[in-house]
């Protein structure tokens, strides 16, 4: 049986590591994955060891470091590659569930979006890195910018986040196209945790039930 790739995705600031913290318990209590199935928990960037090093380059905050726009583009592409090779394939071969923090929408979201950069070559970038896999079931976790920015006002931001409310907005503003143009789950992030876990767990057993009805 195949495994299932479920992808939480958003700006900064929408809960997504609380929500995923929620899923790694809930999931497996659930009944919705298979018997004997396991969940592997995962991110982007850092999902693998070459990861984990790619991503303090990603996000370091030294401006001697900082890469540039196409450099940084083409190393989320490598840390995806490897993320799939290493990770995420050989999970869903085995009929494991994936539970990952961002994927490959986040980077048209920010390097598109965001920066500026052509969304063709970011979209040729992202058929080679995932090399056929897509996620089965993507939530965003949709919060307005202020929110994000309160939520974020006593934690010390990484080089990606530290990029100012400009930025923010052009970033959820490819959320919210690829939300519609990929058929996403929006889930309302703006609430309380509780009940952004209880929506979340609603959206996902309509989800399963639709597809076995059909």
């Amino acid at each position: 049986m195949k495994g299932y790739l479920l992808v939480l995705d958003g700006i900064d600031g929408c809960g997504k590591t609380s929500q995923i913290n929620h899923l790694s318990n809930w999931l497996p209590r659930s009944g919705l994955m298979p018997k004997g199935a396991k969940l592997h928990v995962t991110k982007e960037p850092g999902g693998t060891h070459l990861g984990t090093a790619l991503r303090q380059l990603l996000l370091n905050t030294s401006n001697e470091s900082a890469p540039e726009s196409t450099t940084e583009l083409l190393l989320y592409a490598a840390d995806r590659a490897q993320h799939i090779s290493q990770v995420i394939r050989p999970a869903l071969e085995k009929g494991d569930w994936i539970l990952s923090d961002r994927f490959s929408g986040s980077t048209i979201a920010y390097q598109g979006y965001g920066r500026k950069l052509n969304i063709d070559i970011i979209e040729t970038l992202e058929a080679i890195a995932t090399q056929g896999v897509s996620a089965d079931i993507t939530l965003w976790l949709k919060v307005g910018i202020e929110e994000s920015l309160r939520r974020r006002k006593a934690t010390n931001n990484d080089r990606i986040e530290a990029e100012g409310k400009d930025f923010l907005e052009k970033v959820s503003l490819g959320f919210e196209a690829l939300a519609e143009q990929r058929n996403w789950i929006t889930i309302c992030a703006n609430q309380e945790a509780p009940l952004v876990s209880q929506h979340i767990e609603n959206a996902l057993k309509n989800y399963f039930e639709n597809l076995l009805v059909i």
